[in-house]
């Protein structure tokens, strides 16, 4: 049973548009068809200077620099975000919110946990006879964890709050709880919401010394599982105020305070996001058709949560972990599960939690390891992030909104 709260619900926020780029393809197109054939984006690791034997969710087209006009900017993360942006015509959606309310009204938050790191790594790799950066790798907006959301307003010539978001792994799902609050104190008329997050030295070779890297495909929930994948991604999505089509119903944030990288064995801290999410969104935990999991296949992170769903939601729910997909995209997971959640909604297809064959015995029947076709309309996205930072998020139609 799920705590009795009443926080502030939140008012009407629409999701005009949003879009996906990660290891199975570029644009909603690619994660649909994905999830229609249950087909892993994964594969052997053959990234950085040392690999290490595991699977990697790597985005292709990363080689190609930035255009010229941005060539201050380039660095893999940054690049990521640039393919990312020009999917799903996202960047033009941007543009017409920046026409119909002024450069100035519309904000940008951004999800991050490493940034543009990997470009820092390449400059220590040529460091010069003093021990300096070489003369190209001299920009410093680029060695800075806020060089992803400077970059994106840049690139969208927007002029409004310019945020970087980073608690880790929920840190693109807090994203769209900041821009929530900034469009209900009228400090922006559109937000543009995101994450990216690239593959980089510092975070295979970071989790692989936490032991929490698998040598094979990750298999989230289930009983085999030995550990994650990493991967890379850049998610988006335009906020606006009032009601549409797709809309975000609610959003809950909570800290465990219990470890730096394990969660709170009795999930506390998820709980009470969830709670809270719900009860701003004002739906009950029967009438949610949909949960994007966190389900990063690490041994502690799959048993709390499995744990929470069992006891939160019931038989009929549909829950799934998608980080077999693309693997575990860190700063960019809370986007990315949130347009999983979106796409959802909009075309009745859940997905399954692939690569995986046996569900873990705490798993209770919620987690499905199949596709399926449903009626959705309400969603809820997982975010679970080290040191217990925690958030998840309520999608719905904007017919959505239900009695708690």
């Amino acid at each position: 049973m799920l705590p009795r709260i009443n926080p502030a619900q939140v008012t009407p926020v629409c999701v005009s548009a949003y879009t996906a780029t990660s290891a199975v393809g570029r644009g909603k197109a690619a994660l649909l068809q994905a999830v229609q054939s249950h087909r892993s984006g994964l594969r052997p690791n053959r990234f950085s200077h040392a690999p290490l034997a595991t699977w990697v969710g790597q985005v292709d087209g990363l080689d190609v620099p930035l255009p010229d006009a941005l060539a201050h900017w380039d660095c893999r993360n940054n690049r990521l975000a640039w393919l990312g942006l020009h999917a799903d015509g996202f960047a033009g959606a941007a543009a017409t919110a920046r026409q119909r309310y002024g450069a100035a009204r519309v904000a940008v938050v951004m999800g991050t946990s490493t940034s543009s790191i990997h470009a820092t790594e390449e400059a220590y790799r040529t460091l010069d006879g003093e021990g300096r950066f070489p003369a190209h790798m001299q920009r410093h907006d680029v060695h800075t964890p806020h060089s992803l959301a400077a970059f994106v307003q840049h690139a969208l010539n927007l002029a409004g709050s310019c945020l970087t978001v980073s608690t880790a792994c929920s840190s693109s799902a807090k994203a769209f709880a900041a821009a929530e609050r900034l469009l209900r104190l009228n400090l922006a008329d559109a937000v543009v919401v995101g994450g990216v997050d690239s593959l980089c030295g510092s975070v295979l070779f970071g989790f692989n010394a936490l032991q929490l890297v698998a040598a094979e495909r990750c298999r989230p929930f289930d009983a085999q599982r030995c550990g994650i994948n990493l991967g890379e991604a850049a998610g988006y999505a335009l906020l606006e105020r009032g009601a549409g089509p797709l809309q975000l119903l609610g959003h809950g944030e909570a800290s465990d305070a219990h470890h730096m990288s394990a969660p709170h064995p009795g999930g506390a801290g998820a709980e009470r996001a969830l709670a809270d999410a719900l009860a701003r969104a004002s739906v009950a935990p029967g009438d949610v058709d949909f949960i994007h999991l966190h389900g990063t296949a690490s041994a502690k992170n799959d048993e709390v949560e499995a744990a929470l769903v069992a006891r939160a939601f019931p038989p009929h729910t549909h829950a799934s972990s998608t980080k077999g997909f693309t693997g575990h995209t860190l700063g960019a997971a809370g986007v990315l599960g949130a347009v999983f959640s979106l796409l959802a909604i909009e075309t009745g297809w859940m997905p399954g939690t692939v690569n995986s064959e046996a569900l873990d015995a705490t798993c209770g029947p919620q987690i499905r390891l199949r596709p399926a076709e449903a009626d959705v309309r309400r969603a809820v996205t997982h975010a679970f992030g080290f040191g217990g930072t925690n958030c998840v998020l309520v999608f719905g139609r904007g017919d959505g909104r239900g009695a708690a």
